[in-house]
């Protein structure tokens, strides 16, 4: 027997930030970066939850926090007597306060409510039960999975992302490609993670680029806004792949932004789980013949499904160069003598991640070093 279950609310379109005057508590804290709070946009955020008593701000969040972050910000909360968060920023603010609010459970025993409102259209962190943590001095991120770490409630609006600047909207915008492809192919989906990642790809295909174009298109923002969230819902039931694997590994070790690696991956990836390398074109598996049927999805040609499967790898591609994404490890600033010290690590990092279990071809120690040799590309 399964079962799915979508427990987050999301409350989405014009105006969506008015349902922050429908919180009531005596004592919230909002959850964010540096950035969010000079820009004023904590104190935005503040202002427009009048039904709470006492507000406080944790504005010390970073990308990929560490354990320090978060051990720091249990002791924020608790001084605080919070008895809700909202989460204000990207993928990072989200995963710490989720982090920090399962410590905080238990430590008290109390599972405090936690609101989402991203900042940028990547991570799906808002409707998911995942969150990543990093250990600076291990050079590891572990992802954690609770449905602890489920938010109560995502606010998606897209006026908090028309700032985001072209370079990490396509970062962002890979992330969800990369969430939505992987939970579709993942060993994990069904009928119902299917509906969400085919959603959220055809909209990724169709916005991406627009938004990349233009960040004041409200509509492409807000279309990207929702694919995210869609992913979130598919992988959040699905799980993902080895293509996570390897960013957390990559991540971890050279502070590659999590979507820019996701981004970098893709194409060596998919090429692998959907058989394609070395141009021999055998049998069909299922990831393939799922991955000719998005190519149909986003109007590409699919005359066989060998075929549809390499003209999807081939977009894919071909979008990533035209939006920007870094094709190999030196274009990302990473050395060849560093990555050849760290090369055994990430292998081994990738192969134990927990996203990897779902990947739908073997994974191993020998695939991993193969798909590698995709960004192996030093001057």
């Amino acid at each position: 027997m399964n079962t799915f279950e979508i427990k987050t609310k999301v409350v989405f379109g014009d105006d969506a930030l008015s349902s922050l005057s429908e919180l009531s508590y005596e004592n919230a804290v909002i959850f964010t970066d540096a950035f969010m709070a000079k820009s004023g946009n904590a104190d935005m955020i503040k202002s427009l939850m009048t039904g709470c008593k006492n507000i406080s701000i944790f504005s010390e969040t970073i990308p990929d926090p560490p354990i320090e972050l978060i051990v720091k910000a249990l002791e924020f909360l608790l001084e605080k007597n919070t008895d809700a968060v909202v989460a204000l920023g990207g993928g990072s603010s989200i995963d710490a306060a989720k982090s920090t609010i399962l410590m905080f459970g238990k430590k008290t025993g109390k599972r405090i409510p936690l609101i989402a409102v991203p900042t940028t259209s990547g991570t799906g962190s808002e409707v998911t039960k995942f969150a990543v943590i990093t250990d600076r001095e291990a050079g590891v991120k572990y992802p954690l999975v609770s449905d602890k770490l489920l938010p109560d409630m995502a606010i998606l609006s897209s006026e908090l992302v028309k700032s985001v600047p072209p370079a990490i909207t396509a970062d962002t915008g890979f992330d969800v490609i990369t969430h939505a492809l992987e939970a579709y192919i993942s060993t994990g989906a069904n009928d119902f993670t299917d509906a969400f990642a085919e959603k959220a790809l055809e909209l990724c295909f169709e916005y991406l680029p627009k938004a990349c174009k233009d960040g004041n298109d409200l509509e492409a923002r807000e279309k990207m806004h929702t694919a995210s969230c869609l992913a979130g819902m598919a992988f959040n039931d699905a799980s993902l792949g080895v293509n996570h694997g390897i960013a957390h590994a990559l991540g971890a070790v050279f502070h590659i932004p999590h979507g820019r690696a996701n981004a970098m991956m893709l194409y060596h990836v998919m090429k692998y789980n959907a058989e394609l390398e070395g141009g021999k074109f055998g049998e069909c598996s299922l990831a393939c013949k799922k991955m000719a049927k998005i190519a149909r999805f986003v109007g590409l040609p699919s005359f066989s499904e060998k075929q549809g499967a390499l003209n999807l790898v081939n977009e894919i591609k071909k979008m990533s160069k035209q939006l920007g994404i870094p094709q190999t490890l030196a274009d990302a600033g990473v050395s060849k003598n560093d990555y050849e010290k760290a090369k055994a690590h990430i292998i081994k990092s990738a192969v134990n991640d927990a996203c990897t279990v779902t990947n739908p071809r073997k994974i191993n120690s020998a695939s991993v070093e193969t798909i590698l040799k995709g960004i192996e590309f030093f001057n």
